[in-house]
């Protein structure tokens, strides 16, 4: 973990050969993902209802139902990235809420053995606001393209299919704002008590995933 690193962790590897013109009809094959997810962030708000009262009488986050609503969120993500969040990939996303190290994006949350009582009234609005106003011009809430990010990456494969080739920089942008605003999620869905940084961390690794650089090897005594 470097100082950069924040808990809550998205990832997102773009692939060398993506369809120059399959993003025209993702919004018809995402169709069966929308219905699924439509009904799990249903159960997602319930889940975080009944979680916010458990962690205001233990100070604990169910872990079950912590890993059912990260799983969600980990969904939304693989969908996004495939369609109007990053036209990453063309590879189509698994129906599944379970991590899959073969699929090129990724979301992930590190469970919290505690969690502070009195934070849970006011963190996911009051304390949320100034984020809650920056995600909602970075992603409008939902898969859509009307949108910063949507646009960007309506913008960045427009691009490609004349070109071949992803704006590496756009890439990384747009996976910098997706990180952005799942941090604020995770934390206005109580799952850490951590602060989202004001910060971009552009690019496709999270920074929780990078190895601080290591300090020199101390020489032995007497050498130069």
């Amino acid at each position: 973990m470097t100082d950069r690193a924040y808990p809550a962790t998205l990832d997102g590897q773009l692939d060398d050969a993506i369809s120059r013109w399959l993003w025209l009809v993702k919004i018809f094959l995402v169709i069966p993902h929308v219905v699924v997810l439509l009904f799990l962030w249903i159960a997602f708000l319930v889940t975080t209802v009944v979680s916010g009262f458990a962690i205001l009488f233990t100070g604990r986050y169910p872990e079950s139902l912590f890993e059912f609503n990260v799983g969600v969120m980990r969904w939304t993500w693989r969908v996004g990235f495939y369609s109007f969040s990053a036209f990453g990939t063309d590879r189509y996303p698994p129906f599944s809420l379970r991590s899959d190290p073969s699929y090129p994006a990724d979301f992930d949350v590190a469970y919290p053995q505690r969690l502070s009582r009195g934070l849970v009234l006011v963190k996911w609005w009051l304390l949320a606001i100034p984020q809650l106003l920056i995600v909602g011009v970075l992603s409008g809430g939902g898969l859509h393209a009307g949108n910063l990010i949507g646009l960007l990456s309506l913008i960045a494969i427009v691009v490609y299919a004349f070109s071949r080739r992803y704006p590496p920089e756009m890439f990384d942008l747009i996976m910098g704002f997706n990180r952005w605003c799942y941090r604020v999620f995770a934390y206005v869905a109580l799952m850490r008590d951590e602060y989202p940084p004001f910060r971009l961390d552009s690019g496709g690794i999270d920074p929780g995933h990078l190895v601080p650089d290591m300090p020199p090897a101390p020489q032995p005594a007497g050498t130069a």
